[in-house]
């Protein structure tokens, strides 16, 4: 279920894990001024702005559906924009960049300790402990995204 305009594989394109997406609205403004097509995977049909460069994939609602579209369709000129680090993983695998929401990269000499990280997260929440989640969503996140996606747009680009 895709609608919006075909993308041409030499140009830069963006590619969103959106179920739980906090910065959207920041995606198609950077993408409308860039002239990037954007592809909004989702696992639930969402309201998105209606305009060619928006693609909506509505994909099924089994478990990492939304993540394989995503790393079955991403490549060297795609950002992908996702919170999941095992997602971040497979897309940076497949020459992909990879920024999260809070606009930190993921990279290749960065994938391994998040990883860890969040093995690590996953035992101390089995075990019992109380430990939380990850920090709230700044005005101060919403800048660095906009500015890391922007600048990964223009890299690609060139």
């Amino acid at each position: 279920m895709a609608r919006g305009m075909t993308v041409s594989p030499s140009l830069p394109a963006i590619l969103v894990d959106a179920d739980a997406c906090p910065v959207k609205e920041e995606i198609y403004k950077v993408a409308f001024r860039r002239n990037v097509p954007v592809t909004v995977v989702s696992n639930s049909r969402m309201r998105l702005p209606d305009h060619p460069l928006i693609t909506r994939m509505v994909v099924s609602d089994a478990f990492d559906a939304a993540d394989d579209w995503i790393a079955d369709h991403c490549d060297a000129k795609s950002v992908v924009i996702t919170a999941d680090i095992l997602l971040a993983d497979r897309c940076l695998k497949a020459g992909a960049t990879v920024i999260g929401s809070n606009g930190k990269a993921f990279t290749m000499a960065s994938i391994g300790a998040a990883i860890a990280t969040r093995a690590i997260m996953a035992d101390l929440r089995a075990g019992g402990e109380a430990i939380g989640g990850p920090p709230p969503f700044t005005k101060a996140d919403r800048s660095r995204f906009l500015q890391a996606l922007d600048e990964a747009l223009v890299r690609l680009s060139r």
